[in-house]
């Protein structure tokens, strides 16, 4: 029986994660087939990681809120290259233009997130192929105002953005920058709009500067909050302070100064430091718990509430040592030894060594998948996770589904703004016409090879589905050349799989919806439709 149990489980996964699966299938193959040194393609894969994890990572709020996959994610990459050419044409340069870019680019990506979910709402259950004609019928717009409006209408002169008619925006922008002649009658020339690499190349002093400004003034408002008794102070804010008051004493040291000057790290460094940062936390939790253990002097202490109003009324020191786990820290722990061990074996050290990360933009990446988390924790987060499952229910729940919709594609199309503007200047160009056209397609199948569906789709799958999908993107080409003796096939190979993966994500959908009601059973709660309609008169 148990054995049958397994089968059952190996059984469900294969088929689960058969697109996950074949997809490792098809890049071992083609990164043996390449010939290519595993240090070339490890070190393509984590540039193209950080160009685009931000893109595929911006999908998972529609998909969590019933919307299915976001082929409308061009929309918000329009809005993205609209905001950085006003700042390239203003001449604003490295972090102030993407700031600026920003500024412009994200009251234009809510209000199409708003028009967009507006649309959908009309158009409930087809919102994948309205997203897919949508982005075409957007791009008409974004090609007539790039072509004719701008110098047309609007009228700019601009020799290094302009087409030679003065009528158009050139083809291609180049992100490092224009050369504009001094006024000073000294004939030199000086760079304007230089924008490439502007996150990429962050020096990790002016980074770690900028946080540690930003430490101080949340703490200045929590002190204020806590003199007047709005709320309380806890181990969380302690370390914090300590935190940012040693940083702060470390760069004013000339040494450590000069040192921080870099803009990335190569992966063996960041790793490490990422795992000494997860002992010491991991650490701390034990020291705490069991420092609080002695002073109540019981094996348990009342972090165990009994009802929702203790609960409630806990401290956030309760709260931190009710969400310590002595073994799951323990086990953390060893885990992090046993990666560090891992490190010392020579091949393994040889491709983390070549590896680059660029550490601004990873902390990006990792502070959108922390918003994704943090976003199921609220309210607006459940709602929108009723929706999914289902709007009967979200409706007899007195959840305005229509609204909680809207959110998601609001929300979704400025991460995707925010998206295109790492993209590109990670890229250091811009191709004004084309540049946002493939954007969805190539960010949804990521997501797809990942293990992710229509209605299921978590940071795990973008994680896995970027570095699979970006692998065989990475290889595939050579391998065409060593197979055929012609690296196009390759090129199109890569092309016809992204089509294929979401073409077969599709009709796997359409089957499973096409099964389920014949069977009377619900996606949401696994009953059938009885139960569920009990269920809604219920609530």
């Amino acid at each position: 029986m148990k054995n049958n149990g397994w089968v059952k489980k190996f059984r469900s996964f294969v088929f689960e994660n058969k697109v996950m699966l074949l997809f490792v299938v098809l890049t071992t193959a083609s990164i043996i087939i390449s010939g290519l040194p595993l240090t070339v393609i490890a070190g393509s894969v984590f540039e193209r990681f950080g160009r685009n994890g931000f893109l595929v990572l911006a999908l998972l709020v529609p998909v969590l809120a019933g919307l299915g996959l976001n082929f409308g994610l061009v929309i918000g990459a329009m809005a993205g290259q609209i905001g950085l050419f006003f700042a390239i044409l203003a001449g604003i340069n490295g972090i102030p233009g993407m700031l600026v870019s920003t500024l412009i680019a994200t009251p234009l990506a809510m209000l199409f997130g708003w028009m967009v979910g507006r649309l959908f709402n009309r158009m409930k259950g087809a919102e994948m192929i309205a997203g897919l004609i949508l982005g075409f019928f957007a791009d008409g717009f974004y090609q007539l105002f790039f072509l004719f409006v701008l110098g047309g209408v609007i009228p700019i002169t601009h020799e290094g953005l302009m087409l030679p008619g003065g009528i158009g925006v050139k083809n291609m922008i180049d992100l490092k920058g224009y050369r504009m002649p001094l006024n000073d009658g000294s004939g030199g020339e000086t760079v304007k709009g230089f924008i490439e690499g502007a996150f990429d190349k962050l020096p990790i002093g002016d980074l770690i500067t900028a946080i540690t400004i930003a430490v101080i003034v949340y703490l200045l408002v929590r002190g204020v909050m806590v003199m007047m008794k709005k709320s309380t102070f806890g181990l969380r804010d302690l370390a914090l302070g300590i935190a940012a008051a040693v940083s702060f004493s470390l760069l004013q040291i000339p040494a450590i100064k000069q040192l921080l000057k870099i803009n990335n790290l190569n992966f063996l460094t960041t790793l490490t430091i990422v795992l000494i940062v997860i002992a010491v936390w991991q650490m701390a939790r034990l020291v705490y718990a069991f420092i609080l253990h002695k002073r109540e002097g019981t094996e348990k202490t009342d972090v165990e509430a009994k009802s929702p109003s203790d609960v409630l009324s806990q401290s956030p020191d309760q709260k931190f040592l009710q969400k310590s786990d002595s073994r799951r820290s323990l086990l953390i722990l060893l885990l992090c030894a046993v990666i560090y061990g891992l490190t010392y074996i020579p091949p393994i050290r040889t491709i983390m060594r070549f590896i680059r990360i660029p550490v601004f933009t990873y902390m990006l990446i990792a502070g959108v998948c922390y918003f994704t988390r943090w976003l199921l924790r609220t309210r607006i987060g459940q709602n929108m996770r009723t929706v999914g499952h289902s709007q009967v229910i979200a409706n007899a729940s007195g959840i305005n589904v229509d609204r909680t919709r809207v959110i998601a594609m609001m929300i979704s199309t400025v991460l995707a703004c925010w998206g295109q503007l790492i993209f590109l200047q990670s890229l250091g160009t811009v191709a004004t016409y084309t540049q946002h056209v493939q954007v969805a397609q190539f960010s949804i199948a990521a997501l797809l090879v990942g293990g992710a569906t229509v209605q299921k789709a978590t940071t795990k799958n973008a994680i896995i589905g970027i570095f699979l999908f970006h692998s065989l993107f990475v290889v595939a080409p050579e391998a065409g050349k060593q197979l055929f003796n012609d690296s196009q096939i390759g090129e199109h190979f890569r092309v016809f799989i992204s089509y294929g993966v979401i073409a077969l994500a599709l009709a796997m959908h359409a089957w499973k919806a096409k099964i389920k009601p014949n069977l009377g059973i619900s996606a949401v709660t696994g009953k059938n439709d009885k139960d569920n309609s009990k269920i809604a008169e219920s609530s």
